[in-house]
């Protein structure tokens, strides 16, 4: 069971944080960056998950801008709910929470801290990487990257793609390879969203190899090995 901590953003916004804390000494720190559906209980357990590993993780509540305690499901009026919240998204302000949470962890462990994000936290994650100083980031099927192409990362990367993802264009994940040959890039037989098992785009094989390939990536750049 994690907890739920006060986080506050660059400028004066407080924020809750989901944190799951390892058994024992954390060998590193991980941000965990939400879809659209708030820190709802799968990102909790992904956070969790995390955790098992090893890292201390904390998941940013980034809606709290918008509305406190979110917490949406993939399907009927969650789903619109949702949707909702793109045209209210500040992705400056994002990145303020984002940073907050990297902050937090960063004092709890005295360690490095790496980023993993997915859907739109996937997009947050690279722009952690190019303009916040993280150690390590992962993104998952982030929308959002191929219109930041411009911006180099400053630590290590590793992106997941779904080749049949019907948000995210062949040509976006094209682009970013061209742009950015140094990130590590992974295309696997799957839609938008195959990490999320409770959505029903999950892809349990698809998911449990981004999974491992995350995990050994944290592990070798956060120091973790």
């Amino acid at each position: 069971m994690g907890e739920v901590v006060r986080l506050k953003a660059s400028d004066g916004h407080e924020l809750d944080g989901y944190v799951a804390r390892p058994a024992g000494e954390p060998v590193a720190g991980l941000v965990v960056v939400q879809e659209i559906f708030g820190v709802n209980a799968h990102i909790r357990s992904v956070a969790d998950g995390w955790a098992k590993d090893g890292f201390l993780a904390v998941a940013p509540a980034l809606f709290d801008r918008v509305e406190r305690g979110v917490d949406l499901q993939y399907s009927g009026a969650d789903m619109e709910k949702a949707r909702s919240f793109i045209p209210k998204l500040n992705m400056e302000k994002s990145l303020m929470d984002v940073a907050a949470a990297l902050q937090w962890v960063r004092a709890q462990t005295g360690k490095k801290c790496g980023v993993v994000g997915y859907c739109f936290g996937g997009s947050l994650a690279w722009l952690a990487s190019t303009r916040q100083k993280a150690d390590a980031a992962v993104g998952y099927y982030g929308g959002q990257i191929a219109r930041h192409l411009g911006e180099s990362p400053e630590c290590p990367v590793m992106l997941h793609f779904g080749k049949l993802d019907k948000h995210i264009p062949q040509t976006d994940v094209d682009a970013i390879e061209q742009a950015h040959p140094e990130v590590r890039v992974f295309r696997y037989e799957a839609d938008h969203g195959f990490n999320c098992d409770a959505r029903a785009s999950y892809d349990a094989a698809s998911a449990k190899v981004a999974r491992e390939r995350s995990l050994e990536f944290f592990r070798k750049q956060l120091g973790a090995e």
